[in-house]
């Protein structure tokens, strides 16, 4: 039998329920050593949902070859983008949930509700500060209705599904559960599309318009795809749109799928493979942008803004920019703000007045008085 988690919330007796927001996001190491980055991957890499291979032939290949030799090789890589504040993933993963803070109870306020009605709190899927640890803080702030939020706008079952399987096995520990609700994605969300396109145009406003512009998204294998997997979909739907919101033509961009890894095919195009081969279908000049990141990290400041340029140059382009993901950007908080509230419907509801909770105490008496 389960065990059951201590500490439940208290009852709302008389008082509005009170609602928490799971921030969750993928996660990353402690600090950029050898020693860290190999905890962090032996958790990431033993998680069925990210890899599907036989378990005991994985945890062979895991343990024996690995996790000996590709912390160093990570570790190395994590130090040259990691800020004086930490990674910058959980760096900025923590500064959206400040500002969705800010933002929700803004608008609470103008609903005449209560500001801190509703509790934000960020919790990885690996690493620090964990789900766990997340949904405990937000179980002790008497948070009675639960909304995940995991911020990966394609859905896929390596990404979101894991983070929610992780909820929801939380879940089994409770006797008084919240009720619970996970947003499965926002992919082609009007308001993130248009963050993305306001953002990449203000950048060309600046630093002026590319040869052709690339949106590369992390790769999967292409037999989660055979297996039902919407994730290729999703990121095609969000390159459309997003290319659409900027008036391209078809010729002007292109999408692509990063981060292969190990010998099994992926999903494609490969944006490697495209880095070497667009300089010589006469491609000079490349922006490119990855809209499945919210928020900056390894994959983004390392793979595509460092060793990404490095391919494209050494293949022949003249110039390459990796624009930012949209980080702190206050439209990518309003896009989260209202994305929020969406899925909050029904559960913003007007405190009880004293009439009504006098009511309520007079009703509860007189079902007392007939039982």
């Amino acid at each position: 039998m389960a065990n059951v988690s201590s500490s439940p919330p208290t009852p709302a007796h008389g008082r509005q329920p009170r609602i928490g927001i799971l921030f969750t996001n993928l996660g990353t190491p402690d600090e950029p050593t050898t020693s860290a980055v190999r905890r962090y991957l032996a958790e990431f890499l033993s998680d069925r949902r990210v890899v599907e291979i036989p378990p005991l032939l994985w945890k062979l290949i895991l343990h024996g070859i690995i996790l000996r030799t590709r912390p160093a090789k990570s570790a190395k890589k994590y130090a040259t983008v990691w800020t004086p504040e930490g990674s910058p993933l959980l760096v900025w993963t923590n500064r959206q949930a400040q500002y969705l803070r800010g933002y929700l109870g803004e608008q609470l306020k103008a609903m005449g509700l209560p500001s801190d009605l509703v509790k934000i709190e960020v919790g990885m899927r690996y690493g620090n500060p964990s789900i766990a640890s997340a949904w405990e803080k937000l179980k002790s702030q008497n948070c009675d209705r639960l909304l995940v939020l995991p911020m990966y706008p394609q859905y896929a079952g390596s990404t979101t599904a894991t983070a929610c399987d992780v909820v929801f096995d939380l879940m089994k520990r409770e006797r008084f559960q919240p009720a619970v609700r996970t947003i499965q994605s926002w992919h082609d969300d009007p308001n993130y599309i248009d963050a993305l396109a306001k953002h990449v145009s203000a950048y060309w406003q600046k630093h002026g318009r590319p040869d052709k512009f690339m949106m590369s998204f992390h790769g999967v294998p292409k037999f989660t795809l055979m297996k039902g997997d919407p994730y290729h979909c999703m990121c095609q739907k969000t390159s459309r749109l997003l290319a659409e919101a900027l008036g391209l033509k078809a010729d002007q961009w292109v999408h692509t799928f990063q981060s292969r890894f190990g010998r099994a095919e992926w999903l494609k195009p490969y944006t490697d493979d495209m880095l070497k081969s667009l300089p010589t279908q006469g491609v000079k000049k490349l922006d490119v942008i990855c809209p499945g990141f919210p928020a900056d990290c390894l994959e983004t400041l390392e793979e595509m803004a460092e060793e990404g340029k490095e391919t494209f140059l050494h293949a022949g382009g003249s110039e390459y920019r990796y624009i930012p993901a949209l980080n702190d950007n206050p439209l990518l908080i309003k896009a989260l703000g209202a994305l929020a509230m969406r899925n909050l419907q029904g559960w913003l509801n007007a405190p009880p007045t004293a009439a009504e909770l006098e009511q309520q105490s007079t009703r509860a008496k007189s079902l007392g008085a007939v039982n």
